[in-house]
């Protein structure tokens, strides 16, 4: 059965093993670029321009990081789409699911072995590409210091294999119900979109108890302030190093607690240095804060791999129990 699975998608797998190949050699390169550009100028930076420094350097790779990104989170759609999604229909819509099922292979056996098949394949895949991309965007992920991003959570480590063998069997799933190639592509579609948008906004964030705290505002804090529609001053741009701002916008609040709406706001923020901060130390103003810190970056890792995984195993046991049925 396995010999005969292989022959069925070897080649998908060669494909996909060719364009692996040469998404290696690009990410290598890339990596060693960005090696070599964080070892000589951020790294050996040295005066009072290391800021500037960074930001040139994550600019000349933020494009290509970028784009590699982009690429391994729509894998696993496209795997769904090309590989779950015709791996039942296929058979249902040629009918030969009539003389494979009515061999000494149960329909259970078959289904199991082409899932585990496909799905083995899959994970490989992704997961040669996401330690890859790892690797190549380290540097640049430590100078950005954002690692809890969407884009940047969904494409390193070990959530994208999670993700991929979810979306490789939502897709075979769909196709198990729905008995048509297109319309079980455009619904894996759709519900892989869906899910790529509530689960960094929707879910992620509440994995664990966001942190909150209380964080006083001086000069030496780096912010920009803004004037609501109620006249309250809000902060923006307030950043804990490594940490998951869960909230952009802060009110400042006085020591009363209440929102700081001082017309005289503007004259904290001079040119003088001295005065701002003389300024700012005697209205002691704070913000409240909500976010995830930077030690919860692996555990939240594990956790949605683990969600995808999950929900991976409910979906083979319903397509398991599914098969057994009459299909037509």
């Amino acid at each position: 059965m396995i010999w005969l699975t292989w022959r069925q998608f070897r080649a998908q797998a060669l494909t996909a093993a060719v364009a692996l190949v040469g998404l290696a050699a690009y990410l290598l390169y890339l990596g060693t670029q960005i090696r070599d550009s964080y070892d000589k100028d951020v790294v050996g930076c040295a005066g009072g321009n290391c800021e500037a420094v960074e930001k040139l350097f994550l600019n000349e790779y933020e494009l290509p990081v970028f784009l590699a990104s982009v690429l391994l989170i729509a894998i696993p759609a496209l795997i769904g789409l090309f590989w779950g999604a015709p791996l039942i229909t296929r058979e249902l819509e040629a009918g030969t699911h009539r003389l494979v099922w009515n061999q000494s292979i149960s329909r259970t056996r078959w289904l199991i072995v082409k899932l585990g098949f496909v799905a083995l394949i899959s994970a490989i895949v992704v997961g040669v590409f996401s330690l890859l991309l790892t690797w190549a965007a380290s540097p640049y992920d430590r100078v950005q210091g954002e690692r809890f991003d969407a884009i940047g959570f969904m494409s390193r480590n070990i959530t994208p294999i999670g993700y991929a063998v979810f979306a490789f069997v939502l897709a075979a799933t769909v196709g198990l119900l729905i008995r048509r190639t297109m319309p079980a592509m455009a619904i894996t579609l759709a519900a892989v979109a869906v899910i790529q948008m509530v689960v960094p906004f929707g879910i992620r964030p509440h994995l664990q108890e966001p942190v909150s705290a209380t964080v006083a505002m001086t000069a030496d804090t780096p912010f920009k302030a803004f004037r609501d529609e109620n006249d309250a001053v809000q902060i923006l741009g307030y950043n804990i190093p490594g940490a998951w701002m869960l909230d952009t916008t802060h009110t400042l609040y006085d020591t009363n607690g209440k929102a700081y709406s001082d017309q005289s706001f503007e004259s904290c923020f001079s040119v003088d240095m001295d005065k701002m901060k003389e300024c700012v130390a005697k209205r002691n103003l704070h913000v409240e804060v909500s976010y995830q810190p930077a030690d919860r970056y692996w555990r939240f890792q594990w956790i949605e791999a683990g969600g995808y995984l999950l929900l991976t195993a409910l979906l083979v046991a319903f397509c398991v129990t599914r098969i057994r049925r009459p299909l037509l």
